[in-house]
């Protein structure tokens, strides 16, 4: 039964796709598989979450980008279930795509670099003078030019896969002070793709064209949150960097409100009875379930009902989800353990891309030592302008896992690491 909620502008691809009737799958199961079965997903596994994956534990259940990556996708499916069984606007022929939804999931980290968001603020320092570093930005670019490089277009994602993992939709010219929340500015074409040529209006402010958002995206943002406020938390527990002491300490030093004060109460007790990981993942649910659908009107709304239709989600849900992240982020990622391993993980990166950029950006000599794979070289030597070199170098250093990093730099700096078998 075709399904009425998409049109052919949902579907449209960024470059005309060669014909191919023997394919069976829908436009966005194509762009499911692609991005299931590509190298940058499965490097997510080399990717920190919140406890970097180069570390030496004991236990092997801390989460990874990658597997971060496969609860979103459930939750996303989930909420699409949940409203078309509840929300009265949606019915079997006219309903949210669960493939489209798992897409946007599963791609929506690709293009966060080693070491977390340590890493994204450290590569956007160093990319400041050749327009910036941005997680989000850097997974359009792998969608649009990395991905299936050989092709113009790169995966040829459809238009309605490409908006949903558009998350920003601010070029960096337009704020150029912005730590992140931006789009590359030669990402302006695939920006006017993504909008069918439709044009903000000039006065938009930064924040405005950034919540602009499809609902696809909405739901792939919320199902982001419901799995790093729940599933993170739950992982610094297990991990001992959240106690019932620190809790306690904590929550004594706050104002919280009832609601807050009992759902601190709460983790207290699932804490103490060793029940912190079934008494959140029951959680999910509610989060899940506190998603419905409202009509708007805006720039898009009479061209698709992406844009027609927009996420609610319970204002008391969201604030219990804000509180875990605060509570994560203040007992976890604040903390001068964590800290430390980010300014290891900063001067890793600082290190590599002043090698590279003596390298390759100020070409010191026509034949300089070779220090990175021969086709990026190539790709490098190829390009006159130094920010596309510069972005190319990036480029090799975003995808890079936590272990691979660290083996680089040694090689690089080390003088008692590396022999001739590494590079066999």
């Amino acid at each position: 039964m075709p399904n009425t909620f998409y049109s052919a502008f949902d579907t449209a691809q960024l470059v005309p796709p060669r014909s191919s009737p023997e394919d069976h799958r829908t436009p966005f199961q194509i762009d499911r598989d692609r991005i299931l079965h590509s190298s940058a997903l499965r490097r997510l596994q080399g990717k920190t979450q919140v406890f970097y994956s180069f570390l030496d534990v004991d236990d092997d259940f801390y989460r990874t980008r990658l597997t971060h990556s496969l609860e979103v996708a459930q939750i996303g499916r989930s909420i699409c279930s949940w409203l078309e069984k509840t929300s009265g606007i949606l019915s079997s022929d006219c309903h949210l795509d669960g493939d489209l939804v798992e897409a946007a999931c599963l791609a929506h980290d690709l293009g966060h670099p080693p070491f977390g968001h340590t890493g994204e603020r450290a590569l956007h320092r160093l990319m400041q003078p050749f327009g910036g570093f941005e997680g989000n930005a850097q997974t359009m670019r792998q969608l649009t030019v990395t991905l299936f490089a050989e092709s113009k277009g790169g995966m040829n994602p459809t238009r309605a896969f490409l908006d949903a993992v558009c998350k920003y939709k601010t070029l960096h010219a337009l704020d150029p002070e912005a730590q992140n929340h931006y789009l590359y500015d030669d990402q302006a074409p695939f920006l006017d793709f993504v909008l069918g040529d439709e044009k903000f209006p000039e006065t938009l402010k930064a924040e405005e064209r950034n919540a602009f958002q499809s609902l696809e995206c909405q739901i792939m943002d919320w199902a982001d949150d419901t799995a790093y406020s729940i599933n993170d938390l739950a992982d610094a527990v297990k991990s001992g960097y959240i106690t019932v002491a620190k809790l306690e300490t904590w929550a004594a030093k706050q104002t919280l409100s009832m609601d807050e004060a009992a759902h601190v109460e709460f983790l207290i007790k699932a804490v103490i009875e060793g029940r912190i990981e079934s008494r959140l993942g029951r959680s999910i649910g509610q989060h899940i379930n506190a998603c419905s659908l409202r009509t708007r009107s805006n720039l898009l709304s009479g061209q698709s009902r992406r844009y027609e239709l927009e996420l609610v989600v319970d204002e008391a849900v969201r604030l219990k989800a804000a509180l875990n992240k605060r509570i994560a982020s203040e007992l976890v990622f604040n903390t001068p353990q964590l800290q430390q391993l980010d300014f290891k993980a900063s001067h890793v990166l600082e290190r590599l891309f002043e090698a590279l950029h003596d390298r390759y950006l100020q070409r010191p000599a026509k034949h300089g030592m070779h220090l990175l794979p021969v086709n990026v070289e190539q790709q490098i030597e190829q390009t006159d302008a130094v920010e596309q070199r510069a972005r190319l170098v990036c480029d090799w250093l975003a995808n890079m896992t936590e272990s691979f990093a660290f083996r680089t730099y040694r090689r690089l700096f080390d003088p008692g690491f590396g022999s001739f078998r590494d590079f066999v």
